[in-house]
């Protein structure tokens, strides 16, 4: 008959040996309440088990939990995370599952060693990919700086699509400049014709010189004593020296 009790403590004292800074043991009896479904006087105990560090230090961390059932090793024993650090839900719950799977392969046999040390391995492979994300995104931040970068220098690339689209917009924009333009025109009395357009709007303009011209024709008087007759000037005009103007001097 398989003395269990037997096997548990000496399964303890050589878990004390190799984790002497991790392992705390104590008796249940002091912490019933934190435990379900229990037999008389089960041993309970922690384990911290820490990863290695990374690549900058980093370092994943939990701490186990193990309660010793009645018969074990013939039967599993209860296990659950009772503290962690650096670990998200989903790697506290794929250590749970690690956990479950050894103990099932390990049936019959203490194991408590073979579990920490799968939960270690499982906690490097963390850390290792811990650092994987970080480069990935590193890279990732990278490529969509170059992008917009890119997209800076080149601007946006012309299709018939969007050459239509903007040509559409580009219609009503300057279609809209113009009604404005008229109407501030119109409203500020500031319509300007050329002197076509007013040709073309009066055409009493075409004669209005000459009816000016023969309206005031009759009343403009001419101071003869201003003119003289032109044969009793002796005007020499083959003289290079001749100027005009030297005949008003002399008579001065």
């Amino acid at each position: 008959m398989t003395d269990y009790g037997e096997e548990q403590r000496n399964e303890l004292e050589a878990l004390q040996s190799i984790y002497p800074d991790s392992f705390t043991g104590q008796n249940l009896q002091n912490h019933v309440e934190s435990v379900s479904v229990l037999s008389e006087n089960p041993s309970c105990f922690t384990i911290t088990v820490t990863s290695d560090a990374g690549q900058d230090g980093e370092i994943v961390e939990t701490t186990l939990r193990f309660t010793y059932t009645e018969e074990y090793p013939d039967q599993a024993p209860l296990y659950e995370i009772q503290s962690q650090e650096n670990l998200e839900d989903g790697d506290m719950q794929e250590v749970l599952t690690l956990l479950q799977q050894q103990a099932e392969e390990n049936l019959g046999m203490v194991m408590i060693f073979t579990l920490v040390t799968a939960v270690q391995e499982k906690l490097n492979q963390m850390v290792d990919l811990m650092k994987n994300r970080k480069e990935e995104e590193k890279l990732r931040k990278e490529r969509e700086a170059e992008e917009a970068e890119k997209v800076l220098f080149q601007g946006t690339v012309v299709t018939i699509e969007n050459f239509l689209s903007w040509k559409a917009a580009f219609d009503l924009d300057m279609a809209e400049l113009r009604r404005r333009r008229q109407k501030e025109e119109e409203q500020g009395g500031r319509s300007k014709l050329t002197g076509k357009q007013l040709f073309e709007r009066d055409h009493n303009l075409d004669t209005s010189d000459i009816q000016f011209l023969e309206e005031a024709g009759n009343n403009v008087e001419v101071d003869e004593s201003l003119f003289q007759e032109m044969e009793d000037l002796d005007l020499d005009e083959d003289d290079p020296d001749f100027d005009p103007l030297e005949l008003g001097s002399e008579e001065d």
